[in-house]
């Protein structure tokens, strides 16, 4: 059995943490009173959500920069990954409580559809006789 490309392992980690910084940042906000009584009151520290934040950037970038410069060549993920990380970005920094709950799991959403984009682009072949090579066979 061949395993994967290591730029595929990372797109699979970078689609679980997108989605769970998007899950993160939807339900922060109406736990946000709850969160103490949990023990899970860190959850809600800027320190906590730009790590995260952080730690998606590089992911995002070593998986799908790596793939791009290196097999497919195709902008769509970049250009996802970059919109995703501008919502989060801007949702965190100019938007409060109920818009910024929905703007930031926007962007997290935006990121994880980069990563399964690039997953598909980089575990394909060069024929290019079907959308995302999702119905692809040899």
């Amino acid at each position: 059995m061949n395993s994967p490309k290591p730029s595929r392992k990372l797109d699979h980690i970078g689609m679980t943490a997108s989605t769970l910084c998007a899950i993160h940042c939807a339900a922060v906000p109406v736990l946000f009173t709850s969160l103490p009584l949990m023990g899970m009151e860190f959850l809600a520290n800027p320190v906590v959500e730009w790590t995260m934040i952080l730690l998606a950037l590089v992911v995002g970038v070593w998986a799908i920069g790596g793939s791009y410069s290196r097999s497919h060549h195709k902008i769509l993920p970049v250009l996802l990954l970059i919109a995703g990380f501008v919502i989060i970005i801007l949702g965190h920094l100019f938007t409060k409580s109920t818009l910024e709950a929905i703007i930031v799991p926007l962007g997290g959403i935006t990121i994880a559809v980069a990563h399964f984009i690039n997953y598909k682009y980089a575990g394909t072949c060069q024929a290019s006789d079907s959308f995302l090579h999702v119905k692809h066979t040899h």
